[in-house]
Protein backbone atom coordinates (compact mmCIF):
# COMPACT_ATOMS: atom_id res chain seq x y z
CA UNK A 1 0.00 0.00 0.00
CA UNK A 2 1.15 3.18 -0.91
CA UNK A 3 2.24 5.80 1.91
CA UNK A 4 0.56 9.08 1.79
CA UNK A 5 2.35 12.25 2.16
CA UNK A 6 0.50 15.32 4.58
CA UNK A 7 0.20 18.51 2.94
CA UNK A 8 2.61 20.08 5.66
CA UNK A 9 5.04 17.38 4.78
CA UNK A 10 5.15 18.22 1.18
CA UNK A 11 5.48 21.81 1.50
CA UNK A 12 8.96 21.00 4.11
CA UNK A 13 10.11 19.12 1.38
CA UNK A 14 9.93 21.60 -1.41
CA UNK A 15 11.11 24.48 1.04
CA UNK A 16 14.28 22.25 1.46
CA UNK A 17 14.73 21.89 -1.96
CA UNK A 18 13.92 25.83 -2.49
CA UNK A 19 16.51 26.26 0.39
CA UNK A 20 19.34 24.39 -0.84
CA UNK A 21 18.87 25.05 -4.55
CA UNK A 22 22.39 26.79 -5.53
CA UNK A 23 20.50 28.45 -8.60
CA UNK A 24 17.90 29.56 -6.20
CA UNK A 25 19.98 31.45 -3.69
CA UNK A 26 21.18 34.54 -5.60
CA UNK A 27 18.82 35.45 -8.74
CA UNK A 28 18.97 37.74 -11.27
CA UNK A 29 15.43 38.59 -12.64
CA UNK A 30 13.96 41.48 -14.69
CA UNK A 31 10.51 41.99 -14.71
CA UNK A 32 7.78 44.82 -14.75
CA UNK A 33 6.35 45.87 -11.22
CA UNK A 34 2.56 45.10 -11.07
CA UNK A 35 0.37 45.78 -8.09
CA UNK A 36 2.57 47.88 -5.96
CA UNK A 37 1.24 50.12 -2.91
CA UNK A 38 3.61 51.87 -1.12
CA UNK A 39 3.86 50.64 2.74
CA UNK A 40 5.31 52.19 5.90
CA UNK A 41 7.52 49.50 6.44
CA UNK A 42 8.12 46.31 4.30
CA UNK A 43 6.98 46.09 0.11
CA UNK A 44 4.99 43.57 -1.14
CA UNK A 45 4.55 43.34 -4.86
CA UNK A 46 4.84 41.30 -8.09
CA UNK A 47 7.08 40.98 -10.82
CA UNK A 48 5.66 40.35 -14.43
CA UNK A 49 6.54 39.36 -18.35
CA UNK A 50 4.05 38.85 -21.22
CA UNK A 51 3.75 34.94 -19.97
CA UNK A 52 4.24 34.79 -15.94
CA UNK A 53 4.34 36.25 -12.89
CA UNK A 54 5.71 36.05 -9.19
CA UNK A 55 5.18 37.84 -6.34
CA UNK A 56 8.09 40.19 -4.29
CA UNK A 57 8.87 41.27 -0.64
CA UNK A 58 11.25 44.13 -0.73
CA UNK A 59 12.59 44.63 3.45
CA UNK A 60 12.37 48.00 5.18
CA UNK A 61 16.38 48.47 4.64
CA UNK A 62 16.28 47.57 1.13
CA UNK A 63 13.57 49.42 0.18
CA UNK A 64 14.71 52.74 1.93
CA UNK A 65 18.29 52.55 0.44
CA UNK A 66 16.89 52.06 -3.26
CA UNK A 67 17.78 55.56 -4.27
CA UNK A 68 14.34 55.92 -6.50
CA UNK A 69 10.45 55.74 -6.17
CA UNK A 70 9.43 52.46 -7.26
CA UNK A 71 6.46 52.76 -9.62
CA UNK A 72 3.25 51.33 -11.07
CA UNK A 73 4.69 49.63 -14.11
CA UNK A 74 7.96 50.57 -13.72
CA UNK A 75 10.56 48.02 -15.36
CA UNK A 76 13.35 46.84 -13.02
CA UNK A 77 16.42 44.95 -12.77
CA UNK A 78 16.46 42.55 -9.27
CA UNK A 79 18.73 40.67 -7.24
CA UNK A 80 17.76 38.07 -4.94
CA UNK A 81 16.58 34.66 -3.51
CA UNK A 82 13.62 32.26 -4.11
CA UNK A 83 11.72 31.64 -1.21
CA UNK A 84 8.57 29.29 -0.60
CA UNK A 85 5.93 30.42 2.04
CA UNK A 86 4.96 27.27 4.09
CA UNK A 87 1.23 28.59 5.39
CA UNK A 88 -0.01 29.05 1.84
CA UNK A 89 2.48 26.65 -0.53
CA UNK A 90 2.98 29.96 -2.26
CA UNK A 91 6.96 31.21 -3.51
CA UNK A 92 8.48 34.29 -3.95
CA UNK A 93 11.78 36.28 -4.71
CA UNK A 94 13.32 38.31 -1.37
CA UNK A 95 15.11 41.36 -3.49
CA UNK A 96 18.50 42.78 -1.90
CA UNK A 97 18.84 44.63 -4.44
CA UNK A 98 16.91 46.51 -7.36
CA UNK A 99 17.86 49.15 -9.93
CA UNK A 100 15.33 50.75 -13.17
CA UNK A 101 16.01 48.66 -16.42
CA UNK A 102 17.51 50.86 -19.17
CA UNK A 103 18.66 53.95 -17.47
CA UNK A 104 20.15 53.91 -13.40
CA UNK A 105 19.26 54.82 -10.40
CA UNK A 106 20.25 58.26 -10.55
CA UNK A 107 18.63 59.40 -13.75
CA UNK A 108 15.24 57.90 -12.55
CA UNK A 109 15.77 59.69 -9.25
CA UNK A 110 16.55 62.48 -10.86
CA UNK A 111 13.32 62.80 -12.59
CA UNK A 112 10.92 61.57 -10.05
CA UNK A 113 12.45 64.64 -7.83
CA UNK A 114 11.91 66.94 -10.97
CA UNK A 115 8.53 65.71 -11.59
CA UNK A 116 7.59 66.55 -7.56
CA UNK A 117 9.24 69.45 -7.37
CA UNK A 118 7.63 71.23 -10.40
CA UNK A 119 4.25 69.77 -9.01
CA UNK A 120 4.59 71.50 -5.87
CA UNK A 121 5.49 74.42 -7.97
CA UNK A 122 9.37 74.85 -7.21
CA UNK A 123 10.30 76.15 -10.39
CA UNK A 124 7.24 78.30 -11.36
CA UNK A 125 8.34 81.60 -12.65
CA UNK A 126 6.34 83.64 -10.48
CA UNK A 127 8.42 82.59 -7.36
CA UNK A 128 11.77 84.43 -9.50
CA UNK A 129 13.53 87.01 -8.09
CA UNK A 130 14.44 89.54 -10.17
CA UNK A 131 18.02 90.38 -10.32
CA UNK A 132 19.48 93.80 -9.12
CA UNK A 133 20.59 95.90 -11.71
CA UNK A 134 23.47 97.16 -9.12
CA UNK A 135 25.18 95.17 -6.84
CA UNK A 136 28.09 95.91 -3.91
CA UNK A 137 28.59 92.76 -2.21
CA UNK A 138 28.14 89.57 -3.70
CA UNK A 139 28.13 85.76 -1.69
CA UNK A 140 29.55 83.00 -3.55
CA UNK A 141 29.21 79.25 -2.57
CA UNK A 142 31.29 77.37 -3.94
CA UNK A 143 35.16 75.01 -3.64
CA UNK A 144 37.85 77.73 -2.56
CA UNK A 145 40.14 75.52 -4.55
CA UNK A 146 38.33 75.30 -7.78
CA UNK A 147 38.24 77.24 -10.79
CA UNK A 148 35.22 78.62 -9.98
CA UNK A 149 36.16 81.30 -7.44
CA UNK A 150 38.97 81.87 -10.03
CA UNK A 151 36.87 82.86 -12.93
CA UNK A 152 34.36 84.80 -10.93
CA UNK A 153 36.68 87.04 -9.17
CA UNK A 154 38.49 87.67 -12.21
CA UNK A 155 35.49 88.91 -14.71
CA UNK A 156 33.68 91.12 -11.70
CA UNK A 157 37.21 92.45 -10.87
CA UNK A 158 37.85 93.23 -15.36
CA UNK A 159 33.67 94.16 -14.70
CA UNK A 160 32.77 96.52 -12.09
CA UNK A 161 36.11 96.76 -9.60
CA UNK A 162 35.18 97.35 -6.07
CA UNK A 163 32.91 95.00 -5.78
CA UNK A 164 33.00 93.11 -3.14
CA UNK A 165 33.22 89.06 -3.09
CA UNK A 166 32.13 87.23 -0.37
CA UNK A 167 33.34 83.07 -0.37
CA UNK A 168 31.61 80.98 1.88
CA UNK A 169 34.15 77.79 0.93
CA UNK A 170 32.17 74.92 0.72
CA UNK A 171 32.16 70.78 -0.32
CA UNK A 172 30.53 70.51 -3.69
CA UNK A 173 30.81 66.86 -4.41
CA UNK A 174 30.89 63.48 -1.72
CA UNK A 175 28.75 62.75 1.34
CA UNK A 176 28.01 65.71 3.37
CA UNK A 177 28.06 68.15 0.62
CA UNK A 178 24.50 68.68 -0.15
CA UNK A 179 23.84 69.38 3.73
CA UNK A 180 26.70 72.37 3.77
CA UNK A 181 25.97 73.84 0.40
CA UNK A 182 22.13 74.08 2.10
CA UNK A 183 23.90 75.54 5.23
CA UNK A 184 25.59 78.00 3.77
CA UNK A 185 22.78 79.57 1.69
CA UNK A 186 20.85 80.03 4.76
CA UNK A 187 23.98 81.50 6.33
CA UNK A 188 24.28 83.88 3.63
CA UNK A 189 20.59 84.75 4.06
CA UNK A 190 21.40 85.97 7.88
CA UNK A 191 23.70 88.94 6.10
CA UNK A 192 22.18 92.27 5.38
CA UNK A 193 24.78 93.37 3.54
CA UNK A 194 24.77 90.81 0.24
CA UNK A 195 22.63 91.73 -2.74
CA UNK A 196 23.02 88.02 -4.66
CA UNK A 197 23.85 84.73 -4.23
CA UNK A 198 26.22 82.35 -7.28
CA UNK A 199 25.92 78.97 -6.27
CA UNK A 200 28.11 77.00 -8.38
CA UNK A 201 31.20 74.15 -9.52
CA UNK A 202 32.95 72.79 -11.88
CA UNK A 203 31.69 70.05 -14.32
CA UNK A 204 31.12 66.01 -13.75
CA UNK A 205 29.05 63.05 -14.28
CA UNK A 206 25.60 62.71 -12.46
CA UNK A 207 27.28 61.45 -9.38
CA UNK A 208 29.90 64.64 -9.36
CA UNK A 209 26.87 66.66 -9.17
CA UNK A 210 24.26 65.23 -7.41
CA UNK A 211 25.00 66.80 -4.13
CA UNK A 212 22.72 69.69 -6.37
CA UNK A 213 20.18 67.48 -7.24
CA UNK A 214 19.47 66.86 -3.82
CA UNK A 215 16.35 68.36 -2.22
CA UNK A 216 17.69 70.02 0.71
CA UNK A 217 19.38 72.40 -1.45
CA UNK A 218 16.26 72.93 -3.50
CA UNK A 219 14.53 73.93 -0.74
CA UNK A 220 17.43 76.46 0.60
CA UNK A 221 17.96 77.93 -2.96
CA UNK A 222 13.81 77.86 -3.00
CA UNK A 223 13.49 79.79 0.55
CA UNK A 224 16.63 82.30 -0.38
CA UNK A 225 15.53 85.97 0.18
CA UNK A 226 18.37 86.66 -1.88
CA UNK A 227 18.15 86.47 -5.03
CA UNK A 228 20.33 83.21 -6.61
CA UNK A 229 22.48 82.43 -9.96
CA UNK A 230 22.90 78.34 -10.51
CA UNK A 231 26.71 78.07 -12.17
CA UNK A 232 26.56 73.84 -11.78
CA UNK A 233 29.00 71.70 -14.46
CA UNK A 234 29.06 72.72 -18.14
CA UNK A 235 26.69 73.78 -20.37
CA UNK A 236 25.19 70.51 -21.24
CA UNK A 237 24.96 69.97 -17.84
CA UNK A 238 21.63 70.33 -15.60
CA UNK A 239 20.57 69.77 -11.96
CA UNK A 240 18.15 70.94 -10.40
CA UNK A 241 19.44 73.52 -8.90
CA UNK A 242 19.66 75.26 -12.15
CA UNK A 243 15.83 75.12 -12.34
CA UNK A 244 14.78 76.78 -8.87
CA UNK A 245 17.40 78.88 -9.13
CA UNK A 246 16.68 82.93 -10.26
CA UNK A 247 18.99 82.56 -13.07
CA UNK A 248 20.85 79.75 -14.68
CA UNK A 249 24.70 80.22 -16.07
CA UNK A 250 26.58 78.07 -18.24
CA UNK A 251 29.55 78.70 -16.69
CA UNK A 252 31.01 81.15 -13.89
CA UNK A 253 32.15 83.60 -15.75
CA UNK A 254 28.45 84.17 -17.74
CA UNK A 255 27.11 83.89 -13.68
CA UNK A 256 29.51 86.90 -12.57
CA UNK A 257 28.09 88.67 -16.08
CA UNK A 258 24.92 88.71 -15.18
CA UNK A 259 25.82 89.03 -11.14
CA UNK A 260 27.15 92.81 -12.62
CA UNK A 261 24.90 93.70 -15.73
CA UNK A 262 26.08 97.09 -15.87
CA UNK A 263 29.92 97.51 -16.09
CA UNK A 264 31.63 100.15 -14.40
CA UNK A 265 32.59 101.83 -17.88
CA UNK A 266 28.59 101.71 -18.52
CA UNK A 267 27.98 103.81 -15.44
CA UNK A 268 30.49 106.18 -16.15
CA UNK A 269 29.52 106.52 -19.71
CA UNK A 270 25.69 107.05 -18.52
CA UNK A 271 26.57 109.63 -15.40
CA UNK A 272 28.76 111.82 -18.81
CA UNK A 273 25.03 111.57 -20.39
CA UNK A 274 23.57 112.47 -17.09
CA UNK A 275 25.66 115.23 -16.64
CA UNK A 276 25.55 116.63 -20.41
CA UNK A 277 21.83 116.71 -20.21
CA UNK A 278 21.83 118.42 -16.51
CA UNK A 279 24.15 121.25 -17.80
CA UNK A 280 22.03 122.15 -20.92
CA UNK A 281 18.10 121.62 -18.62
CA UNK A 282 19.92 123.76 -16.52
CA UNK A 283 20.83 126.76 -18.97
CA UNK A 284 17.51 126.01 -21.04
CA UNK A 285 16.15 126.95 -16.79
CA UNK A 286 18.10 130.33 -16.62
CA UNK A 287 17.51 131.39 -19.79
CA UNK A 288 13.97 130.73 -18.95
CA UNK A 289 13.84 132.54 -15.76
CA UNK A 290 15.89 135.31 -17.35
CA UNK A 291 13.35 135.97 -19.73
CA UNK A 292 10.14 135.85 -17.02
CA UNK A 293 12.26 137.87 -14.74
CA UNK A 294 12.70 140.93 -17.85
CA UNK A 295 8.94 140.76 -18.73
CA UNK A 296 7.90 141.02 -14.68
CA UNK A 297 10.63 144.08 -14.37
CA UNK A 298 8.00 145.75 -16.96
CA UNK A 299 4.75 144.68 -15.40
CA UNK A 300 2.80 147.20 -13.63
CA UNK A 301 3.05 146.52 -10.54
CA UNK A 302 6.57 147.70 -10.27
CA UNK A 303 6.54 150.55 -11.87
CA UNK A 304 3.08 151.35 -9.79
CA UNK A 305 3.44 149.20 -6.28
CA UNK A 306 1.26 150.69 -4.22
CA UNK A 307 -1.61 149.66 -6.80
CA UNK A 308 -0.69 145.99 -5.17
CA UNK A 309 -1.91 146.57 -1.80
CA UNK A 310 -5.01 148.93 -2.28
CA UNK A 311 -7.17 146.42 -2.96
CA UNK A 312 -5.90 144.34 0.18
CA UNK A 313 -6.14 147.93 2.07
CA UNK A 314 -9.78 148.08 1.21
CA UNK A 315 -10.44 144.63 1.97
CA UNK A 316 -9.34 144.46 5.31
CA UNK A 317 -11.13 147.48 6.75
CA UNK A 318 -13.89 145.98 5.33
CA UNK A 319 -12.86 142.70 7.45
CA UNK A 320 -12.06 144.99 10.69
CA UNK A 321 -15.12 146.69 10.74
CA UNK A 322 -17.52 143.07 10.48
CA UNK A 323 -14.96 141.84 13.44
CA UNK A 324 -16.12 144.93 15.42
CA UNK A 325 -19.43 144.64 14.77
CA UNK A 326 -19.22 140.55 15.66
CA UNK A 327 -17.40 141.17 19.01
CA UNK A 328 -20.07 144.08 20.23
CA UNK A 329 -22.82 142.11 19.75
CA UNK A 330 -21.21 138.65 21.54
CA UNK A 331 -20.47 140.77 23.91
CA UNK A 332 -24.44 142.21 24.19
CA UNK A 333 -25.56 138.44 24.09
CA UNK A 334 -23.49 137.16 26.51
CA UNK A 335 -24.18 140.33 29.06
CA UNK A 336 -27.68 139.55 28.81
CA UNK A 337 -27.34 135.37 29.15
CA UNK A 338 -24.90 136.49 32.54
CA UNK A 339 -28.38 138.64 33.64
CA UNK A 340 -30.64 135.57 33.02
CA UNK A 341 -28.30 133.10 34.69
CA UNK A 342 -28.14 135.78 38.25
CA UNK A 343 -31.84 135.73 38.48
CA UNK A 344 -32.05 131.98 38.28
CA UNK A 345 -29.72 132.01 41.26
CA UNK A 346 -31.30 134.57 43.25
CA UNK A 347 -34.82 132.40 42.68
CA UNK A 348 -33.06 129.09 43.56
CA UNK A 349 -32.55 130.33 47.52
CA UNK A 350 -29.19 128.52 47.89
CA UNK A 351 -28.21 130.17 51.14
CA UNK A 352 -31.78 128.94 52.79
CA UNK A 353 -31.59 125.32 51.12
CA UNK A 354 -27.74 125.22 52.44
CA UNK A 355 -28.82 125.97 56.25
CA UNK A 356 -31.76 123.57 56.29
CA UNK A 357 -29.45 120.66 54.66
CA UNK A 358 -26.88 121.77 57.39
CA UNK A 359 -30.20 121.34 60.57
CA UNK A 360 -30.93 117.95 58.59
CA UNK A 361 -27.18 116.79 59.69
CA UNK A 362 -27.07 117.85 63.08
CA UNK A 363 -30.69 115.95 63.50
CA UNK A 364 -28.70 112.92 62.30
CA UNK A 365 -25.75 113.47 64.22
CA UNK A 366 -27.68 113.33 67.29
CA UNK A 367 -30.19 110.55 66.43
CA UNK A 368 -26.98 108.47 65.24
CA UNK A 369 -24.90 108.94 69.01
CA UNK A 370 -28.26 108.55 70.66
CA UNK A 371 -28.46 105.10 69.14
CA UNK A 372 -24.72 103.77 69.51
CA UNK A 373 -25.39 104.79 73.09
CA UNK A 374 -28.01 102.56 73.27
CA UNK A 375 -26.74 99.58 71.64
CA UNK A 376 -23.42 99.79 73.95
CA UNK A 377 -25.25 99.94 76.65
CA UNK A 378 -27.05 96.96 75.44
CA UNK A 379 -24.28 95.26 74.60
CA UNK A 380 -22.09 95.98 77.56
CA UNK A 381 -25.00 93.63 79.86
CA UNK A 382 -24.82 90.97 77.12
CA UNK A 383 -21.33 90.87 77.84
CA UNK A 384 -21.65 90.68 81.64
CA UNK A 385 -24.13 88.41 81.97
CA UNK A 386 -21.89 86.41 78.98
CA UNK A 387 -19.15 86.63 81.78
CA UNK A 388 -20.52 85.65 84.92
CA UNK A 389 -22.23 82.65 82.80
CA UNK A 390 -18.71 81.50 81.90
CA UNK A 391 -17.49 82.06 85.66
CA UNK A 392 -19.68 79.57 86.95
CA UNK A 393 -18.64 76.54 84.60
CA UNK A 394 -15.18 77.50 86.07
CA UNK A 395 -13.43 74.15 87.34
CA UNK A 396 -11.53 75.92 89.81
CA UNK A 397 -14.25 77.82 91.78
CA UNK A 398 -16.44 74.29 91.43
CA UNK A 399 -13.03 72.15 93.61
CA UNK A 400 -12.77 75.11 95.46
CA UNK A 401 -16.22 74.46 96.99
CA UNK A 402 -15.17 71.10 98.01
CA UNK A 403 -16.04 69.18 94.99
CA UNK A 404 -13.43 67.12 93.34
CA UNK A 405 -12.64 66.11 89.35
CA UNK A 406 -12.08 62.87 88.91
CA UNK A 407 -9.91 61.56 85.47
CA UNK A 408 -9.49 58.49 84.34
CA UNK A 409 -6.32 58.24 81.76
CA UNK A 410 -6.27 62.11 81.75
CA UNK A 411 -10.25 62.17 80.67
CA UNK A 412 -13.00 63.07 83.19
CA UNK A 413 -15.33 60.33 84.17
CA UNK A 414 -18.98 61.32 83.95
CA UNK A 415 -20.59 57.63 85.02
CA UNK A 416 -19.41 54.57 86.69
CA UNK A 417 -19.99 52.44 83.52
CA UNK A 418 -16.52 54.17 82.53
CA UNK A 419 -14.97 52.45 85.71
CA UNK A 420 -13.76 48.69 86.47
CA UNK A 421 -12.52 48.02 89.82
CA UNK A 422 -8.84 47.94 90.03
CA UNK A 423 -8.36 51.42 87.79
CA UNK A 424 -6.38 54.00 88.84
CA UNK A 425 -7.95 57.37 89.33
CA UNK A 426 -6.85 60.95 89.85
CA UNK A 427 -8.46 62.68 92.19
CA UNK A 428 -8.32 67.31 91.62
CA UNK A 429 -8.27 68.79 94.79
CA UNK A 430 -8.56 72.37 95.33
CA UNK A 431 -5.07 72.32 96.86
CA UNK A 432 -3.77 68.73 95.09
CA UNK A 433 -3.96 66.09 93.19
CA UNK A 434 -4.66 62.13 95.01
CA UNK A 435 -3.56 59.24 93.38
CA UNK A 436 -6.51 56.52 93.94
CA UNK A 437 -7.63 52.58 93.38
CA UNK A 438 -10.41 51.62 92.81
CA UNK A 439 -11.59 48.73 95.30
CA UNK A 440 -15.82 48.28 94.16
CA UNK A 441 -18.22 49.75 91.58
CA UNK A 442 -21.80 50.18 92.78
Amino acid sequence: MADYLTVSSLTKYLKLKFDRDPYLERVYLTGQVSNFRKRPNHQYFSLKDESAVIQATMWSGVFRKLGFELEEGMKINVIGRVQLYEPNGSYSIIIEKAEPDGIGALAVQFEQLKKKLAQAGYFASEHKQPLPQFVRKIGVITSPSGAVIRDIITTISRRFPGVEIVLYPTKVQGEGSAQEVALNIAAANQRSDLNLLIVGRGGGSIEDLWAFNEEQVVQAIFESQLPVISSVGHETDTTLADYVADRRAATPTAAAELATPVTKADILALIREAQQRSYQALNRLIRQQKERLGKLSQSVIFRQPGRLYDVHSQRLDRLTLALTNQMRNQLGETKQHHSLLMQRLVGLDLQGRLERLKERIHQQERLLRSTMANQYDSSLVRFEKAQEALLSLDTSRIVARGYAIVQKDGRPITSVDQVEKGDQLNLQMKDGNLEVEVKDVK
